[in-house]
């Protein structure tokens, strides 16, 4: 059985970091591609970004470019996302998902398009 399982959310104020940590079972996520998403209360899932197979290149999406960084531990199985310099506006519960229909991970746009996902862990970015 597939599992994704996010931590490392919390609170945090405007300019601190946290790291996210995506623990999974299941399959060997070296051989996938891993995409992170957030969603925002009353808004919809928004990809943040994403690490190919093999560690096949990262992206990122132009609000977090340069302050997010997506990374992988292949002996734990976990991808991580770094983030620096948060920002309110980056508050959300954010998602880890897992899939192999692309080799970079670029060709990704949705959540729906990933083999599998998390439940999620909220980051909250307050005074």
């Amino acid at each position: 059985q597939v599992q994704l399982v996010e931590s490392g959310g919390g609170l945090v104020q405007p300019g601190g970091s946290l790291r996210l940590s995506c623990e999974v079972s299941g399959l060997p996520l070296n051989d996938y591609c891993v995409g992170w998403f957030r969603q925002a209360p009353g808004k919809e899932r928004e990809a943040v970004g994403c690490i190919g197979r093999k560690d096949a290149g990262t992206e990122y999406e132009d609000s977090v470019r340069g302050r997010f960084t997506i990374s992988r531990d292949n002996a734990k199985n976990t991808a991580y996302l770094q983030m620096n310099n948060l920002k309110p506006e980056d508050t959300g519960v954010y998602y880890c998902a897992a899939g192999q229909k692309y080799y970079y991970c670029h060709g990704y746009v949705y959540w729906s398009e990933y083999d599998y996902g998390g439940q999620g862990t909220q980051v909250t970015v307050s005074t």
